[in-house]
């Protein structure tokens, strides 16, 4: 319950940079924007590569090699936009504890510096998403389950990775092997800290998806697209005080000064094993 509170004390300071710098929740908001004519252009593409077969019975449509290239490269380059728009959250919290006033133009133009470890490392991460998909769908249960857990640890050790590519310009390998051993230095507490950021999401939206919820069984025209507007906008904070919460770790993990946030709770959060 302590590590929990500290994981409410964290959201808390999170959220006071976000209301300090509400440009900030534009990002994720801009980052599914263009994931659409993205995720669009290459849809299209897979489903114009599929063969089809048509006889007067039946018509059915199956992959040939040319959808899985077109499938992975979009997978790909949807990966990179979503890390790109995550890299400049980073960068617009990074530039806010460092005592500037960020906008959406600075944080795209920290972004935008470090294109090309972005898109380096959206490149390894990516292929990785791509291997493991690739098993899982191979694997029988015990396998599948594997191969999640190993996601899953993927996900947690290279959560710091885009603070760490932000902040030092480093490539794709040195920005996972700094992330790994950032995260070795916290790591029960690190799991904590995340773990306690999603399940304050899932308390937040449980009251909107409850009203909801009862009035879409009088007013279904009211009530569903209430649930809709309120699960995006708790998306959306949520995504923004999680970028703002690896940026705030990332800082102390480092050494740096981290203003806003405790120090003490910091401390007691995140005990650095040396």
């Amino acid at each position: 319950m302590g590590r929990f509170a500290n994981s409410k004390a964290l959201a808390g300071a999170s959220w006071n940079v976000l209301k300090a710098d509400k440009e900030l929740a534009v990002l994720p908001v801009l980052s599914f924007v263009a994931t659409i004519p993205v995720a669009a252009l290459f849809g299209g593409g897979v489903y114009v590569s599929m063969d089809r077969t048509t006889t007067a019975a039946t018509s059915e449509i199956s992959p040939t090699p040319l959808t899985y290239v077109i499938g992975a490269v979009g997978y790909l380059a949807l990966t990179f936009v979503v890390f790109f728009f995550t890299a400049a959250l980073v960068s617009g919290a990074l530039e806010r504890f460092r005592g500037g006033n960020p906008s959406v133009g600075s944080a795209l133009g920290g972004a935008s510096k470090r294109i090309g470890p972005i898109f380096a490392w959206a490149m390894l991460a990516g292929t990785v998403g791509l291997i493991l998909q690739a098993l899982e769908e191979r694997l029988g249960f015990l396998g599948e389950l594997a191969v999640r857990l190993v996601g899953m640890a993927w996900q947690i050790v290279t959560w710091l990775a885009i603070p760490v590519i932000i902040d030092q310009g480093t490539g794709p390998f040195a920005s996972l092997r700094e992330s790994a051993t950032l995260f070795r230095r916290t790591w029960g507490e690190n799991l904590i800290s995340q773990a306690g950021l999603g399940i304050i999401a899932m308390l937040v939206m449980l009251p909107g998806l409850l009203i909801g919820g009862a009035v879409a069984v009088a007013l279904p025209f009211v009530g569903i697209p209430l649930i809709v507007v309120w699960a995006v906008v708790v998306s959306i904070v949520f995504a923004a005080l999680n970028g703002i919460l690896r940026t705030a770790i990332y800082l102390f993990a480092t050494g740096q000064e981290v203003p806003g946030f405790s120090h003490a709770t910091l401390q007691d959060t995140f005990r650095l094993k040396r």
